[in-house]
């Protein structure tokens, strides 16, 4: 349990602010089963992440990704939202938080119940065609890839993040990606891929966030990613307060107010509970 003090500075945190912006990253998600891309230290662990600019140029990039993703994404969409995720839409339902936005592409917030998450990279569940721009579900996708890759249904391997495994080989010679039912273009998932950028429409919605907030919470992200420590610069620029709630070391150290080095699903719960 944390201590009546940390929790006490926290709640004095969400009081003493009428507008906290809440930034989320994959830390929360840990608690669901979902990995992570950092150690404590904000070290990188695991292997190199599928760049865009790659994956739309390069055939074998995009099996590679497609492979690992096949094997993969079935753990991801498994998991369920933990106390943490549920945590933080009872904050909001209590109008103890203001706005929510994430750089997680797993889609827990909306399923904890919580409304109105800015998704900065994102949604995994989500494909689209990058010719005729026509969308599917990722469940459909799947059924997509085991009906065109029969040798692989049932293949385990370490998860990684966002859908990611650890397969040996990363792409088998005989596997085939999965192509637009429609057009017979190239699919991808609708997500901001590394190498790629937040698009400008929902950049400009998150940097209105974050200038109409008045303090920002951080909650399970290094913030090692600008596009999320941007924010952090913004606020501490703007004279806002930051806190955050992290295992671990993250980029903005120097800039924060109030930090606890705890598991969301462990800490926000008690948040919730102290200030009810």
């Amino acid at each position: 349990m944390a201590d009546d003090l940390t929790i006490d500075h926290l709640a004095h945190f969400l009081t003493g602010h009428r507008r906290v912006l809440v930034l989320t990253g994959a830390g929360i998600s840990t608690g669901s089963g979902i990995p992570d891309y950092r150690d404590k230290d904000g070290t990188r662990r695991g292997p190199t992440p599928v760049q865009g600019p790659e994956f739309r140029k390069f055939e074998a990039t995009r099996r590679r990704y497609w492979a690992r993703s096949m094997v993969g994404y079935p753990t991801l969409a498994r998991a369920e939202p933990n106390a943490g995720h549920r945590a933080l839409a009872d904050l909001a339902a209590n109008g103890a938080i203001g706005a929510l936005m994430t750089q997680n592409v797993d889609g827990l917030h909306q399923r904890a119940g919580s409304t109105g998450v800015l998704e900065l990279h994102g949604n995994i569940h989500s494909v689209v065609c990058l010719d005729c721009h026509a969308r599917y579900t990722r469940a459909f996708v799947q059924g997509l890839l085991d009906e065109a890759n029969p040798a692989m249904l049932g293949a385990t391997a370490r998860p990684l993040p966002d859908g990611d495994a650890q397969l040996e080989p990363e792409a088998p010679a005989s596997f085939h990606e999965p192509f637009c039912v429609h057009c017979g273009g190239m699919l991808k998932p609708d997500v901001v891929f590394f190498g790629d950028g937040v698009p400008a429409e929902r950049s400009r919605r998150a940097l209105a966030l974050m200038d109409d907030a008045d303090a920002l919470l951080v909650v399970g992200s290094s913030l090692m990613v600008f596009s999320g420590y941007r924010f952090c610069r913004m606020a501490a620029a703007a004279g806002k307060p930051i806190a955050a709630v992290n295992l671990g070391k993250t980029r903005a150290d120097e800039l924060l107010s109030l930090k606890l080095e705890a598991p969301a699903e462990r800490i926000l719960p008690q948040l919730r509970d102290y200030l009810d």
